[in-house]
């Protein structure tokens, strides 16, 4: 009877053994199921881009490939704001009602806009071509940024910028500046300006306009009065780049960009970042808050620490410039 007994007893612990490990192994599917599911989730990412303008879609661009090239499946929604500030706020409130995962904002505006948006939800906002976020009042701090923003900027340094002035043309003593009264971003810019320029010896001309019909007469203005042209990275003073150059060209005037697109444009050279990377930093961090479920108040804002010298071909021709000066030399080339 006794051995009856035991024998009962092992044969209910074998069975308890079996059932723990098929829970065990259950378990372990679900686990596998879930992680599975994460890995091949599709996020849905509003878009909001304060403007059609070549930085800016080159900013988009290497946002959307970026992310492919993470393997980060999204389902994203574009919208272009044409230019108006107003139209970013109700781009913004249209993906907080559509309850997206993440916000991607291009352009100070937009990332101001969303910011306000969902103040009081957790959808997290990426921004990039922002240059100034703090002075922006869109985080709090570069490294701490305090809310549910953080982002790339498209700061560069001025000062290396400016210095290439008086290295094509040491006679440069006064750069002239248009830019866009309405643009946060521009006026950051024209400040920094202002303060690098009489370190490198430079002084500094510049027009605000309100529109882009301004352009034309602001530009004759501003030409009359300066030794060669710096153009900010604002959006509005970007459209008219063709004109810029056709007027710069036409006076022998040196045009220093702070960035590329400009310069494809038909202005002389930049030293500055690749809006195109920039979007491709932009996605790592995306994959980094939706897949890795990073918390987005610990990232800080991020800078492109890689800048590239273009110039003009054909600008530099039309101007009669030495290219083996060395501000020239390893340069990416275009206007071919």
């Amino acid at each position: 009877m006794k051995r009856k007994k035991i024998v009962r007893l092992l044969a209910w612990a074998v069975i308890a053994m079996l059932g723990l490990a098929g829970c065990s192994s259950q378990g372990e599917q679900s686990s596998n199921q879930t992680n599975t599911n994460q890995e091949g989730r599709v996020y849905k990412i509003g878009i909001s881009q304060l403007q059609e303008h070549a930085a800016l879609d080159d900013a988009r661009k290497g946002f959307e490939e970026g992310l492919k090239e993470l393997g980060v499946k999204a389902e994203i929604e574009y919208q272009n704001a044409q230019g108006d500030i107003a139209n970013t706020m109700s781009i913004a409130q249209k993906f907080v009602k559509d309850d997206v995962d993440l916000i991607l904002a291009i352009a100070t505006p937009a990332a101001q806009n969303a910011k306000q948006a969902t103040a009081s939800t957790e959808i997290p906002v990426l921004f990039t071509a922002v240059t100034d976020p703090v002075q922006s009042e869109i985080v709090q701090d570069w490294e701490k940024v305090g809310g549910n923003v953080t982002g790339t900027s498209d700061m560069v340094s001025v000062e290396s910028q400016l210095e290439m002035f008086q290295k094509i043309d040491p006679n440069i003593k006064k750069i002239g500046i248009l830019y866009n009264t309405s643009e946060a971003n521009s006026g950051v810019q024209v400040k920094k300006v202002l303060e690098v320029a009489p370190k490198v010896g430079l002084k500094v001309e510049t027009i605000g306009v309100n529109n882009i019909n301004e352009m034309p007469q602001a530009l004759d203005s501003l030409i009359k009065k300066v030794d060669a042209l710096y153009m900010i990275t604002d959006n509005m003073v970007a459209s008219s780049v063709e004109l810029v150059s056709k007027t710069a060209v036409e006076n022998k005037m040196i045009t220093i960009a702070a960035e590329d697109n400009p310069v494809k444009g038909g202005l002389l050279v930049t030293n500055g970042i690749s809006y195109y990377e920039l979007g491709k930093q932009t996605a790592q961090m995306a994959k980094e808050i939706l897949v890795d479920g990073k918390e987005i108040e610990t990232m800080p804002v991020r800078i492109s620490k890689k800048t590239v010298t273009t110039y003009n071909k054909k600008i530099l021709e039309a101007l009669g410039l030495n290219p083996k000066l060395e501000v020239f030399k390893n340069a990416q080339v275009v206007g071919d």
